[in-house]
């Protein structure tokens, strides 16, 4: 989760429904055979190619011909915070309800994206949330993100998110000591050893998710922006291979999740030397034993060189912090990921959400 998506989400305001459809209708005109920048319907499915050159109309559906599923795991907490931030609240409530109905208009929003997920046929998803924000994390480093300043009204939809989540029938990952960006890395890795996966969708815009993409197989989704991110596509974007994302985070620092990385490595000068090394102890000390072309690719490799031999302790600290944790436990099989429809309490928990034509949308879908 980049910061708790704290910092960026509290200043966005997002574009309306229809906006974010012609946006979204615009990329699609735009799609071409590679997937490192597809174009999908927002809070879908993605839009594939039938053939070369072609923008094909076929959605991607859960269950294929061949057999094989597609996997959406989703980062909840970001959800939550982009609704709540990008969406006008009600305000006020409404007597005998627990949580004023201004109060749950983000978990409504999120939950009516869902919608159309399961609408076009996905069937295998799961959710990851920070139950609490704080992680181990914050033990290594004490100025990593926290729950401080986050809105008291934010914090508390927290729980009926996941009630919600529950309710609904999908799989929650309500994380604790690790984060809800640890849990779409295990999941993700446990889906893509399956060979009855044909690909896995890592629904986030977080930077840090990039390392989990692998090929075409693994992909990074944006819901909002309508966009996939596949590993040639994380090259494009930040000049290095998944492989080293935790370390260029690691030189070039996250605002957002509360890490400085070391002075004067920018983005371009960290992707071109981390190209090369690919690690941070591959990178010999001195400048002067730098590869040639690399010394050539960066503004004052004397500089930089001296700053991460001062602060190489920091960088592996830093490193730490970006690599994403895989627990294996947190998903046994991948069937645990089937939609098999609500739960029963899901009507009532529409009724205390105030939205009962949600409870009748859901409740009209087919389980997978």
């Amino acid at each position: 989760m980049e910061g708790g998506h704290l910092p960026r989400l509290a200043e966005r305001r997002e574009v309306g429904e229809e906006a974010e459809e012609a946006v979204v209708v615009a990329a699609v005109r735009r799609l071409s055979l590679r997937v490192s920048f597809v174009s999908v319907d927002a809070d879908s499915t993605p839009r594939r190619a039938r053939h070369p050159g072609a923008c094909g109309a076929h959605r991607c559906a859960t269950v294929r011909n061949d057999g094989g599923v597609d996997v959406y795991v989703i980062d909840g907490t970001y959800e939550l915070f982009r609704h709540f931030f990008g969406r006008p609240r009600s305000g006020g409530g409404r007597p005998g309800r627990d949580v004023p109905v201004g109060d749950v208009d983000a978990v409504r929003g999120v939950l009516w994206s869902l919608v159309p997920m399961l609408a076009r046929g996905v069937r295998y998803m799961g959710v990851a949330t920070d139950r609490v924000i704080e992680s181990f994390r914050n033990d290594l480093w004490p100025g990593y993100k926290s729950s401080a300043g986050i809105e008291p009204a934010l914090l508390a939809q927290f729980p009926l998110l996941e009630d919600a989540i529950e309710a609904i029938g999908l799989k929650l990952w309500p994380m604790v000591e690790l984060e809800a960006d640890d849990a779409l890395a295990s999941a993700a890795a446990v889906a893509a050893d399956d060979g009855a996966v044909e690909r896995v969708y890592i629904c986030t815009p977080d930077k840090d998710l990039s390392q989990c993409v692998r090929g075409q197989r693994v992909v990074a989704l944006d819901r909002r922006m309508g966009t996939i991110r596949d590993e040639d596509g994380v090259r494009e974007r930040f000049g290095v291979s998944p492989e080293s994302i935790p370390d260029w985070l690691a030189l070039v620092g996250d605002s957002s999740d509360g890490f400085p990385g070391l002075a004067g490595w920018g983005e371009k000068g960290s992707a071109a030397v981390l190209r090369h090394y690919l690690h941070l102890e591959a990178i010999p000390e001195a400048a002067r034993d730098w590869d040639d072309s690399v010394r050539r690719s960066v503004r004052g490799p004397d500089r930089l060189a001296a700053t991460l031999s001062e602060g190489r302790e920091h960088a592996y600290l830093f490193r730490v912090l970006a690599t994403l944790r895989v627990d294996r436990a947190l998903l046994a099989d991948v069937d645990e990921l089937r939609w098999r429809g609500p739960r029963p309490e899901f009507a009532e928990l529409c009724r205390r959400l105030g939205d009962e034509e949600l409870a009748e949308r859901v409740s009209s879908l087919r389980p997978g």
